[in-house]
């Protein structure tokens, strides 16, 4: 005859806690392995865009530790209550999870002090999206033991499927205190957090992820939402001070030049600087928008009466060397314009590309070659960068290092106009589908 199961918890760095099921000092069956965030959650989309829960929790094992013993009335290692969970465990393996649950209230009936059954059951009825059942369920649990972690963040993600995020929050900000590196339990609470409004510090938990998951576009996208609604409140805020004050014009300048509306943009430009003249960045702003339009000499004029206001903008500076080369003049004057803005901003890329070009066109090639080195090491991704690069190379008599330019120029042309394409493609392919 078998020895009956019994549970021991191990503390596990970074993580809630782990379960071995052990008969005589040997492992008699599989380890679980707890993250406080339920364990295996995933948020996923679904076809409307709000956040459902595809539940994967593994099961908890059904054993108790020696504190729960004598808590109920039947011990875990109860025949009953081994065969209920054996059974359990093989209709949850067949994916019945109706079947598994009944299997759990019936062991609950023997052993209704067993705080794990009520862990396993919790995540059964979250599986089968009855969440009411789930959320009492696992507080049934929590009341044997407050510190079962994984009850706690089921218990939260029941209540968030209710709709109910503020009870949801101390939940999930429970699981996440039990283990701060558990991203399922973060991005369900900043999830959480969003549905609350309180998006300053869904920020800060979307930030934390992003340090933990730079790759994760969730975690992007989540974030940049964030900030927009923050941006939004923001702008509400300003308009609610004063309307027409030149703080309003200058954001509603910029978020209309964001959409391109130029025309837009460069109304409420003209408002902010009429409205303060003397104000540093509402020249730049205003002149900022004309060169994004190439209309140079209202640039140009704009762009000094900022240096006027404030004479170490190296961006006003640098944009006025750059107007002078767009239009083919000076290339000294240029040059000077762009070493004063490199003087206070050493790290502006664009204007040691614009460096370059000027050195260029005073028939410098070494030094040209040498400020555009500098250019390419800050964003080797900028195809203009190689293509001046290698005529600075041949200029200088290095033509086999300008070939290699020249090649690195042409491939990321190339997949510049491939990416573009595809994205036409997309857009034909979505314009096609709307009705």
């Amino acid at each position: 005859m078998s020895e009956p199961l019994i549970a021991r918890r191990c503390a596990v760095p970074g993580k809630s806690f782990m379960v071995l099921m052990v008969s005589r000092g040997m492992i008699m069956s599989e380890m679980f392995l707890f993250s406080p965030a339920a364990v295996a959650a995933k948020a996923l989309k679904n076809s409307r865009g709000c956040w459902r829960i595809c539940v994967a929790f593994a099961l908890v094992a059904i054993a108790c530790s020696p504190r729960l013993r004598g808590q109920s009335g039947a011990d875990a290692d109860d025949p009953r209550v081994q065969q209920l969970y054996s059974e359990a465990k093989s209709a949850e393996a067949q994916s019945d999870f109706a079947a598994a649950a009944a299997k759990y209230e019936a062991l609950l009936q023997y052993a209704p002090r067993l705080a794990a059954a009520y862990n396993n059951l919790g995540s059964l009825y979250l599986r089968l999206r009855e969440y009411q059942k789930a959320a009492a369920t696992l507080e049934k649990g929590l009341k044997i033991d407050p510190k079962m972690s994984s009850a706690s963040a089921l218990l939260g993600v029941s209540l968030y499927e209710m709709g109910d995020y503020a009870a949801a929050r101390p939940r999930f900000e429970s699981a996440l205190r039990a283990n701060p590196k558990d991203d399922n339990a973060e991005l369900f609470l900043a999830n959480d957090l969003l549905k609350l409004g309180d998006f300053n510090a869904a920020a800060t938990h979307l930030h934390q992820l992003s340090l933990r998951q730079p790759q994760n576009q969730e975690v992007w996208y989540l974030l940049g939402k964030v900030y927009m609604k923050l941006s939004e409140q923001a702008l509400s805020k300003l308009n609610e001070i004063d309307a027409d004050s030149v703080w309003v014009h200058e954001v509603s300048g910029e978020v209309m030049e964001g959409m391109k509306n130029y025309d837009g943009a460069l109304l409420e430009y003209k408002k902010a600087v009429e409205l303060a003249p003397e104000q540093a960045g509402t020249h730049y702003l205003f002149g900022n928008a004309y060169w994004s339009l190439h209309m140079w000499e209202p640039a140009t004029e704009q762009f000094r009466a900022e240096l006027a206001n404030d004479p170490s903008n190296c961006n006003a500076h640098w944009k006025i060397a750059n107007i002078v080369l767009e239009q083919r003049q000076d290339p000294a004057e240029a040059l000077a314009g762009i070493d004063k803005a490199l003087a206070t901003c050493p790290h502006l890329t664009e204007a040691r590309v614009d460096r370059g070009r000027a050195l260029l066109r005073l028939d410098r090639n070494a030094e040209a070659v040498a400020e555009l080195q500098l250019a390419e090491k800050a964003d080797p991704g900028e195809a203009q960068t190689h293509f001046l690069l290698a005529q600075a190379l041949r200029g200088a008599g290095r033509a086999q290092e300008a070939q290699a330019e020249m090649q690195l120029f042409s491939k990321l042309e190339e997949s510049a106009r491939a990416k573009s394409a595809e994205r036409a493609k997309q857009l034909l392919q979505e314009k096609e589908k709307s009705p």
